[in-house]
C-alpha cells in the first residue's frame, strides 16, 4: 500500500535532489506565464514534438501554443481517448495597470492592480522584478526583465513606518490595493520642469527597451519576487520558490508526458493561463483552444464528422486536474481537519473534491475514477495521501476541474500540498515534488 507513507524511506536522497535540482532551473526562469510557455515550447521540440502549424503528417507528437500563454501537447492515437494532466501556469502577482506611470513629490512611481487571490501586505517592502512584453503599435513584441539579473536594480512597493502607523485596522484596510504603488525612480532629467524625474525614467526605458510612455497601454508588465528559488530548513527538505502554484504542477506534467510512453490511450497536457481569477478568457480553461487542436487532429486523420468523433474522444478520456492543495502547518492546526490535509513527504495528494460551504461550486471524482487511481499508485508504489482544502466552512478554492467536468472528461484533482500557498515565496517538500511526478507518469500510462 502507498497510502500516508514517508517518501524519504522509500526513495533515494539522490534521485529526489536530481528532480528537484532540474525543477529550480525552470521555476527560476519561468516568472511568468509566457516565460513557463516558452520554456515548455524548447523542451517539447528538443524531444521530438512539432508544433500543429509545422505538420503536415506527422502528428504522433504534437503540440499547439495559445495566445502565448497556454499549450496542449499529445502524444500518441487520439482515436480511443487521452489521459490528460491539465494545470495552470499563471500565478497570484502584481501587475501594472494600463497607464501607469506618474510622478509625485519628485519621485516616479507606477500604479498597480493586484491578480488573484493575494494578501495584500506580504508584497509591500519586497525586492520585485519587473517582467513581461510591451507591444508597439508597429507589432513589435519587446521583452522587458527588469530585476531579473543580480547586477539590475529592482523595484518596491514601500510600507509605511511602525513609527506613524499606530492605527489598529483589519488588515483589509491596512494595507489597501490603492496603496500598492511601486518605486521606478527620483533623479530628474536635466533641463525638464514638468515631471522630470518621470521622464528621465522614460528616458533610461527608451535607451535599453525603446519603449515610450504610450506603448504601456499595450503591454503585459507584471511584478513578481526577485527572489531566486532556494533550498529551505537545516536539512535542504523543502525548496522555497514564487510560483509554485502551479508552475511546479505544469512542470511534472510536461515531464511525465515526455517520459512516459503511450499503450491504449493517446498521453496529453494541457497548460492553461487565468486559472488564478476564474480561469476566464481566450486562454483560460474556459476557451475552446484545446478541442479545436482535437478537432484538428482527428481532420488530419481523416476523420470527417469530427463533432461526433471529437465527442467519443472525450467520452474516452482521464483528466488529472493537477493543482497544488494546502499542505498542513503545524503553527496554524485550527484551519485543517488533519484526517484530510496532505503532509509534508508523504507524497502525491489526491483531491476527491472542491468547493466551499456545501461543495458549492465544486467538482467531485467519481468513486470510480478514484477506485481506478488509488489502485494503479499502489500497484506502482506510488506515496499517496489524501487532501481537502481546509475545514469545513472554513476553506475552499476551484481548480480547472470543473470546466473540463462540464465538458465531459472524467476528471480528478491531484497534486503536492504547499505551506504559504499564494505567498511570494511558497514551500514544498522536494519528496512530495518528486513524488507527484512519479504518481503522473504511471497514472497516464495505466488509466
Amino acid at each position: 500500500m502507498g497510502m500516508n507513507e514517508l517518501v524519504w524511506k522509500k526513495r533515494t536522497r539522490e534521485e529526489i535532489e536530481h528532480f528537484s535540482d532540474d525543477y529550480k532551473r525552470f521555476i527560476e526562469f519561468a516568472k511568468t506565464e509566457r516565460l513557463a510557455i516558452e520554456y515548455f515550447e524548447k523542451l517539447l521540440q528538443q524531444n521530438g514534438f512539432v508544433s500543429m502549424e509545422e505538420t503536415a503528417s506527422n502528428f504522433d507528437k504534437v503540440f499547439y501554443i495559445n495566445r502565448g500563454k497556454s499549450l496542449v501537447a499529445i502524444k500518441g492515437d487520439i482515436s480511443k481517448g487521452v489521459n490528460f494532466i491539465a494545470a495552470h501556469v499563471d500565478a497570484p502577482r502584481i501587475d501594472l495597470r494600463t497607464y501607469p506611470l506618474y510622478e509625485d513629490s519628485s519621485i516616479a512611481l507606477a500604479k498597480t492592480h493586484y491578480y488573484g487571490g493575494v494578501k495584500k501586505y506580504q508584497w509591500f517592502s519586497l525586492p520585485l522584478a519587473l517582467v513581461g512584453v510591451v507591444v508597439k503599435e508597429s507589432g513589435e513584441k519587446i521583452d522587458v526583465c527588469i530585476g531579473c539579473d543580480e547586477k539590475d536594480p529592482v523595484l518596491v512597493i514601500p510600507d509605511l513606518l511602525p513609527h506613524l502607523d499606530k492605527e489598529d485596522k483589519k488588515v483589509s484596510e491596512q494595507f489597501r490595493a490603492d496603496k500598492m504603488n511601486v518605486i521606478l525612480g527620483s533623479i530628474p532629467l536635466d533641463g525638464e520642469e514638468k515631471e522630470p524625474v518621470k521622464k528621465y525614467v522614460l528616458k533610461l526605458l527608451k535607451e535599453k527597451y525603446n519603449i515610450d510612455d504610450e506603448d504601456f497601454v499595450s503591454a503585459d508588465l507584471e511584478l513578481v519576487p526577485a527572489l531566486k528559488p532556494r533550498d529551505v530548513g537545516i536539512d535542504a527538505s523543502f525548496v522555497g520558490a514564487y510560483g509554485h502554484d502551479d508552475r511546479i504542477c505544469a512542470y511534472q506534467a510536461v515531464m511525465a508526458l515526455l517520459a512516459a510512453e503511450p499503450k491504449e490511450k493517446a498521453l496529453g497536457v494541457i497548460l492553461f493561463d487565468r486559472e488564478e481569477i476564474g480561469s476566464e478568457g481566450d486562454s483560460g480553461a474556459q476557451a475552446r483552444f484545446y478541442k479545436a487542436f482535437l478537432r484538428k487532429l482527428l481532420v488530419l486523420k481523416g476523420v470527417r464528422d469530427t463533432e461526433s468523433a471529437l465527442d467519443d474522444v472525450i467520452k474516452n478520456s482521464t483528466v488529472l486536474s493537477a493543482d497544488v492543495t494546502t499542505l498542513f502547518d503545524p503553527s496554524f492546526p485550527d484551519v485543517h481537519d488533519k484526517l484530510n490535509v496532505a503532509k509534508a513527504g508523504y507524497g502525491v495528494a489526491l483531491v476527491k473534491y472542491t468547493g466551499r460551504g456545501g461543495k458549492g461550486g465544486a467538482s467531485e471524482a467519481h468513486a470510480e475514477l478514484v477506485a481506478r487511481v488509488r489502485g494503479i499508485l499502489n500497484k506502482n508504489g506510488i506515496s499517496w495521501q489524501v487532501s481537502l482544502l481546509g475545514k469545513v466552512d472554513v476553506g475552499g478554492g476551484g481548480t480547472v476541474a470543473k470546466f473540463l467536468a462540464q465538458e465531459g472528461f472524467n476528471t480528478i484533482d491531484i497534486g503536492p500540498g504547499l505551506m504559504s500557498m499564494h505567498a511570494p515565496f511558497e514551500l514544498v517538500s522536494k519528496a512530495d515534488l518528486y513524488e507527484t511526478y512519479l504518481a503522473f507518469k504511471v497514472l497516464i500510462e495505466e488509466l
